[in-house]
């Protein structure tokens, strides 16, 4: 950071609340107006602190390595438009105008880091290439995909949203990590926009070429930066649509007959499409992706650990070891670190969160029971969807990071959806007893609350 990021944040923090008090009434309604300033607040302070502890605690990494590349793209502009734009344009490939610049950036021929430099050297422009307004930029854009996704988990159940909002915004793992210079901001507001524009589009249409055209963009980022996220993502949403269809079958037993096969359909395009997204691709090629998470969880948990590394298992990169060492990926994932293993304060940050992601699943399914938990997620569409999203997430990420200071942030994505369906699970559970007694106010709230939840 410089001096000008002090006389050139604040200026930028005004314009940006600016424009978000001049946007708010027309993003928001009378239930979801109170949480877009504070939800937008914590994005900015999670930009700030990220750039802080980096340069103050870590004393470097990866989001100032991103912007030393910005530097040499911002100088490329300064020289010449036309070597900028076209540095800015460019795949990797040599240029006699750019190769000077290109020469000086070690991810000039990485894609995914690539990317996001492209992304940061694009904002840079309109912030004479400050450090802190660009993470700030970053913030912004990652804030937009979160609200997106708000908006379509109170869409589906409005009653929860109050608890939709902590799962969404406040997770002070998902509001640090996910905002500032770096690729995680960018995914986490890139999946707000795909399930945004996949509710929208497919399993409730409601404005189209608006869902369509953000669900695109979202998956085009995302695709560009973490296509593990789409590989992810696609089977459970796919199961989704089956699911969904599946229930408009009136008669029950034709609806029991034919759920195998929407569940098999769902199984099969996920993986071809998982296939076709990833093919040819050096690192997620569906053929390579079991060795190279042997090669990603062996060098975290050898090279990089400083105290912080976990085993989940031995395995060799197979497909059948994998599936062996899932249930350790899963909890590693969802519930740890421990509050004994934190060794420092960013993994006893995460250790508390993985504590009330413990006590909420244990205490929701002992309270509901297990056969009754479990046929309650089995015939709520969004709760297959959030659960089966974080259950192969967790696996992924589990399997490929080896210590907790990696997995804090890989895992990111997963939280939203698996806390908002704990909490959705926590309205829909309650006892029968205390709906019957107060079906008046709960009946009429539920209309409001319905109506009030629809804000496009």
């Amino acid at each position: 950071m410089e001096l000008k990021d002090l006389f050139l944040t604040p200026l930028y923090l005004g314009l940006f609340y600016g424009l978000a008090f001049a946007l708010r009434k027309r993003f928001t309604n009378a239930l979801t107006r109170k949480y877009f300033i504070p939800a937008l607040s914590v994005k900015f302070l999670g930009a700030i602190g990220l750039g802080l502890i980096y340069q103050f605690y870590y004393s470097g990494g990866d989001t100032f390595n991103y912007f030393n590349h910005v530097k040499t793209v911002y100088g490329a502009f300064t020289d010449s438009l036309t070597v900028g734009l076209k540095l800015l344009l460019s795949h990797g490939e040599y240029d006699p105008e750019t190769n000077r610049y290109a020469v000086m950036m070690e991810w000039y021929r990485a894609p995914t880091e690539f990317f996001v430099i492209k992304v940061a050297s694009f904002f840079a422009l309109f912030c004479f290439n400050t450090y802190t307004v660009i993470g700030l930029c970053f913030a912004l854009f990652s804030f937009t995909g979160m609200w997106a996704m708000y908006l379509t988990f109170i869409r589906i159940f409005p009653l929860a949203y109050k608890k939709l909002a902590i799962a969404v915004f406040f997770l002070p793992s998902v509001f640090f990590w996910g905002s500032g210079l770096g690729k995680d901001s960018l995914c986490m507001g890139a999946l707000g926009w795909v399930f945004y524009g996949f509710y929208h589009a497919i399993i409730r249409p409601r404005n189209m070429a608006t869902a369509l055209s953000m669900g695109i963009l979202g998956a085009y980022i995302i695709a560009s930066v973490k296509i593990y996220i789409l590989l992810s993502f696609l089977p459970p949403a796919l199961f989704w649509v089956f699911n969904e269809y599946n229930q408009k079958i009136k008669s029950s037993a034709l609806r029991l007959i034919l759920k195998p096969l929407f569940i098999g359909l769902g199984i099969v395009v996920g993986a071809l499409g998982a296939s076709s997204l990833t093919a040819g691709d050096e690192k997620y090629d569906i053929e390579k992706i079991g060795e190279r998470s042997k090669i990603n969880n062996y060098y975290l948990t050898q090279q990089v650990a400083s105290g912080s590394a976990y085993n989940i298992g031995e395995f060799d990169g197979s497909a059948s070891s994998i599936v062996k060492v899932a249930p350790q990926a899963i909890v590693v994932s969802l519930f740890r670190p421990f509050l004994f293993e934190a060794r420092n304060p960013v993994m006893l940050l995460s250790a508390l969160e993985a504590t009330l992601f413990i006590y909420l699943t244990v205490s929701l399914f002992y309270k509901t029971g297990i056969l009754k938990s479990f046929k309650l997620i089995g015939g709520e569409p969004i709760l297959s969807f959030c659960f089966i999203f974080s259950i192969i997430f967790a696996i992924g990420v589990g399997v490929n990071s080896g210590n907790f200071g990696t997995l804090v942030r890989y895992k990111i994505p997963l939280m939203p959806f698996y806390l908002g369906a704990l909490y959705i699970m926590q309205f829909k559970a309650r006892a029968p007893k205390r709906v019957v007694s107060r079906r008046p106010v709960q009946v009429n709230n539920a209309r409001k609350l319905g109506r009030l939840a629809v804000t496009e």
